[in-house]
């Protein structure tokens, strides 16, 4: 998940045809907000500690993403 998200940042473009559809206003800073998101998670999920929070958190922007594809 936070390689994902680092790879927003890495090659933005290579994420833009899919974002645009959900994100049809500033894609691109979308793109990277997601991207940093995604990083957080990662990170998130990747600690023992913090792993049940990161769960959560990516249960929710994976619902929150499922509502902007089906918004659009």
């Amino acid at each position: 998940m936070a390689g994902t998200g680092a790879a927003h940042f890495v090659a933005p473009k290579a994420f833009e045809p899919i974002s645009r559809r959900p994100f049809p206003d500033d894609t691109r800073r979308w793109v990277l907000r997601n991207g940093a998101t995604e990083v957080a998670i990662g990170l998130a999920i990747a600690g023992p500690r913090t792993r049940a929070l990161g769960i959560a958190a990516l249960a929710c922007y994976a619902t929150w993403l499922a509502t902007r594809f089906a918004a659009r």
